[in-house]
């Protein structure tokens, strides 16, 4: 399994080498100071009436840690009240690379920006996932690429690799994403896909402790 989860993560940044035009800003709060506010100085606090407060989630591929909570919990608005609160956060199987999971907007719309949030005080709390988009008018559109099927050959587009990963010596906290684009869009979307990985191979925790997703759209 580590052979197999090194491939994954090695492949991963020999694809960010090439890869365009998103940007990605990211914020950590230390342990000491994180708290249930998810107050960051640049990103904002997770809202509850973004565009993805309504939208369907599924699971594509992988599965979720006995304990986790439903895919749901990331569109809800409501956040984790500590840093060690796996009902409240959703996170793949220990010992597991990781999985994939849909999110559905019921139509297209514009994607202006694509905030995600997580909380762990340990190797949990880092982020490290590729997200894709798709409006499903590719011929080839295939709604559920499993692990071992590249989306972009599948009617999806890459929009960014998100890594909140420290050179060194720094992993729990509370984590904020945004990624965003210099034309003030991501694209027109129906379906998000987020492809998480693990952030580390010395155990068997290293799937993220994901507490929110939000969209900005119109």
């Amino acid at each position: 399994m580590i052979n197999e989860i090194t491939c994954v993560i090695c492949g991963l940044f020999l694809w960010f080498l090439v890869f365009p035009d998103a940007k990605v800003a990211f914020e950590r709060n230390a342990n000491e100071v994180a708290n249930r506010e998810f107050k960051f100085k640049s990103i904002a606090s997770p809202v509850k009436d973004d565009a993805a407060a309504n939208a369907k989630l599924t699971l594509i591929d992988g599965e979720l840690e006995e304990g986790s909570a439903e895919l749901s919990a990331l569109t809800d608005g409501r956040l984790p009240r500590d840093e060690d609160e796996p009902g409240a956060n959703v996170f793949f199987r220990s010992g597991s690379s990781g999985g994939r999971f849909r999110m559905d907007f019921g139509r297209a719309i514009e994607v202006l920006r694509v905030n995600t949030y997580s909380w762990h005080p340990g190797s949990r709390g880092p982020q490290l996932y590729k997200l894709y988009g798709a409006d499903a008018s590719d011929p080839k559109f295939n709604l559920d690429p499993k692990r071992g099927v590249d989306p972009a050959t599948q009617g999806w587009k890459l929009i960014a690799l998100v890594s909140t990963l420290a050179d060194r010596g720094v992993d729990g906290g509370q984590y904020a994403a945004s990624v965003t684009d210099a034309s003030g869009s991501l694209g027109k979307y129906r379906y998000l896909l987020f492809d998480c990985y693990v952030t580390e191979l010395h155990d068997n925790w290293g799937n993220t402790f994901y507490s929110e997703i939000d969209v900005v759209g119109k």
